[in-house]
């Protein structure tokens, strides 16, 4: 029989890690999942290089920022320093965390919510999801593509490789800096493939002058326009390699020819968006309610909002939802009534969630 913890968290950015300080602090078990390889990785992926982290409180905040540990500095620092500091209080306490695992699904037996994911299942008399409110998307090929990466985690491993970035946007600018900056530093002349659906990439003013000065710099990097990949394989020496569709060239009788290139899996990055977490809470069972009619006044028409109690527990009896995947707002039971509650996407907010949330799960089973 597998260890019963008293809380399971999902997702390893300040919700979560804050949750995991709260058990700590009352001696609660705990298991904290991280998709990533590391705490915070979302904020790592997320956040610009050199971006300033700031201790933002909402100016209608009737409260301090209740976990201290986790609290940016009151000097705002950059996102690199603050990451630092973050993974100095996660290394000083002790907290339980295995990262690379991700949450597949959750059932429920006489009261023990047993969560399902890709590694094993692990069996908690509580959970919380403290996931954010942006969810990588999975690129979708003929085959399997699981392999290709959704962020920068290492820079270093992609020293000496030609890579692979997919997506137009900022994000994936931003990763394609980084590598051609550590690929500068090393004197690696190897390129950088930055490939987009559309024929446009399209980037802000800022961005584009920083992959600008990388470029001027002599940053090796092969533009993709129209790219498109196609197809997830594996090559005859057991490698599983994405084959992405450079050119098409119709024939009147029908039998087309393509370029196509092959990367390796594990030289693939794919930046191409987010989705909220509107997919994940439907396939566990959590009830949403619909904006529609004018009922939302922060949510947008059609949107679909988590239904909560003043504690964040969803109408699944024992699993609490908190932190950016119920941001900007979400439905609050209160007084016999639903009504929609403001909920910036904060760090601030998040750790504050993390704990009335623990506290509230300290009560009921201590109780």
């Amino acid at each position: 029989m597998s260890l019963l913890y008293d809380v399971l968290i999902v997702g390893g950015g300040p919700a979560g890690v804050a949750c995991a300080l709260m058990c700590k602090r009352h001696g609660l078990s705990h298991l904290l999942l991280e998709s990533g390889k590391a705490a915070f990785q979302g904020i790592a992926h997320s956040y610009p290089a050199g971006k300033l982290v700031y201790p933002t409180i909402p100016k209608d905040a009737s409260e301090p920022f209740l976990v201290e540990e986790l609290r940016p500095p009151e000097e705002p620092v950059t996102v690199e320093e603050y990451l630092r500091k973050v993974q100095e209080v996660v290394r000083q306490g002790g907290l339980n965390i295995q990262t690379e695992t991700s949450l597949q699904d959750i059932h429920e037996e006489r009261g023990v919510l047993t969560v399902r994911t890709d590694r094993e299942s692990y069996r908690a008399r509580k959970v919380i999801l403290a996931f954010g409110c942006n969810i990588p998307r999975e690129l979708t090929v003929y085959g399997d593509a699981k392999m290709v990466a959704k962020g920068l985690d290492d820079v270093e491993k992609y020293i000496g490789i030609k890579t692979l970035v997919i997506g137009g946007g900022n994000s994936a600018a931003d990763v394609i800096i980084s590598i051609l900056r550590a690929k500068r530093e090393a004197n690696d002349s190897t390129p950088v493939f930055w490939a987009h659906r559309a024929e446009t990439f399209r980037v802000n003013k800022e961005t584009a002058q920083r992959l600008g000065e990388e470029i001027l710099l002599g940053g090796n990097i092969r533009l993709l326009p129209g790219a498109i990949p196609r197809i997830g394989e594996v090559d005859s020496q057991g490698m599983e390699r994405l084959v992405i569709r450079i050119n098409i060239f119709e024939q009147p009788d029908g039998i087309d020819l393509y370029h196509a290139l092959s990367f390796p899996m594990q030289n693939v990055i794919a930046c191409i968006g987010s989705q909220g977490p509107g997919p994940i809470f439907e396939r566990l069972g959590i009830q949403l309610i619909t904006c529609t009619g004018g009922v939302c006044k922060i949510g947008k028409e059609g949107e679909r909002l988590a239904l909560l109690t003043a504690e964040f527990e969803s109408t699944r009896r024992g699993i609490h939802i908190i932190g950016g995947a119920i941001s900007p707002s979400f439905m609050r039971i209160s007084e016999g009534a639903i009504v929609e509650e403001k909920h910036p996407n904060l760090i601030y907010t998040a750790l504050n969630d993390a704990w009335h949330a623990v506290e509230a799960i300290r009560r009921k089973l201590n109780g």
